[in-house]
């Protein structure tokens, strides 16, 4: 089978490529950890932690499970619906905050 025919049927993607992810993710987990080695404290050490962590994870969906190649309609059907539970999650958690705060208020009776 010439090569021509094998890239027909399917994909090949360089070694480089592969490679070039496994060292950020490397690159990204070592910065993962130095957050905790440097100590760092509340909403930084958060927000820093939960960037890494979403960014080696679109890494690995992109390039490893091969969605940087996909269609459109196939990439929107399994990112819509997780993005779509986090917004509904943080309406029920601003909604659970304030019924919070009005239960407090009248039973202070204020």
């Amino acid at each position: 089978m010439s090569a021509g025919a094998a890239h027909e049927t399917g994909q090949s993607h360089p070694i480089r490529l592969y490679l070039l992810v496994w060292g950020w993710l490397f690159v990204l987990s070592a910065c993962s950890y130095l957050v905790d080695y440097f100590h760092l404290q509340g909403g930084l050490r958060w927000f820093l932690i939960l960037l890494f962590m979403i960014v080696k994870a679109g890494l690995i969906v992109a390039v490893f499970m091969h969605m940087a190649w996909e269609r459109l309609a196939l990439v929107y059907a399994i990112l819509v619906p997780p993005a779509a539970l986090l917004v509904f999650v943080a309406i029920m958690t601003f909604e659970a905050s304030y019924t919070l705060l009005t239960r407090i208020a009248f039973a202070l009776g204020g």
